[in-house]
């Protein structure tokens, strides 16, 4: 297995000239998630609002409970619930597909130097559009059954099935639950290399929160480009034993 600094060299050498195209890319994707989420972080402001500016601040639990069970309180969750199940629904039909788009066109950088990041996003996403969405929301699911056992084990299981998303765009005859099958597999004895990698980038992680955030639109393509070296290097491994025969 290679080193963290050997994953990194090869991120930074995919995305020397290409850091304009990158930071584009990340930018839109950042919007359009940002954009899906606005309407139910804006009726949760005006339900907290209407609490504060009706009950006041040394209201008791009692008066709160009353307060939550009055018709207008009422129409706000039910509207807040609505925007809820939209937005879920718009990022497991929009969003999945285009983080595994972003991903792969990340990784094709790196492996082929394609530079057009935000036409291959798309392309990607969209291509065998249904087989990606049942496959990424399956891995979801999974993941969270796991989590409600507690943290740990939900954690473990992210950094198991962390290579699906490439694996559903290199070997489209896999179903979803077989994508996920060769993603256990490949990770066996890897799962903590992943996390060492992931930790690495801890300094970048809070230079960029100082920056207000702007410092992540720099380092989400370097840290999905190392991690599509990553899946290379496990991908590669895999096969040498046998796992692609």
């Amino acid at each position: 297995m290679k080193t963290n600094q050997a994953f990194k060299n090869e991120a930074l050498a995919a995305l020397r000239g290409n850091w304009g195209k990158a930071v584009l890319a990340t930018l839109l994707y950042v919007l359009l998630i940002s954009l899906v989420n606005i309407p139910v972080t804006y009726q949760s402001f005006k339900m907290q609002s209407y609490l504060t500016e009706n009950a006041g601040s040394h209201a008791s639990l009692y008066d709160m409970a009353s307060l939550m069970q009055d018709p207008a309180y009422q129409l706000l969750s039910k509207r807040t619930n609505g925007y809820s199940s939209l937005s879920t629904l718009v990022s497991i039909l929009l969003i999945m597909p285009l983080s595994l788009g972003y991903a792969n066109a990340m990784r094709r950088l790196l492996v082929h130097q394609e530079d057009e990041l935000i036409s291959n996003t798309i392309r990607i996403a969209f291509r065998n559009y249904w087989h990606k969405v049942w496959g990424l929301l399956w891995m979801t699911i999974l993941i969270f059954l796991w989590s409600l056992l507690l943290i740990v084990p939900g954690l473990i299981k992210s950094f198991s099935y962390a290579m699906t998303p490439f694996i559903l765009e290199d070997n489209p005859e896999l179903s979803g639950v077989e994508a996920i099958h060769r993603s256990r597999m490949m990770m066996k004895g890897h799962k903590f290399d992943l996390f060492w990698l992931w930790l690495s980038f801890i300094g970048w992680f809070l230079l960029s929160i100082l920056t207000c955030g702007i410092g992540f639109l720099w380092l989400v393509p370097y840290m999905e480009t190392a991690q599509a070296a990553f899946y290379e290097e496990v991908k590669a491994d895999y096969a040498l034993n046998g796992g692609l025969d």
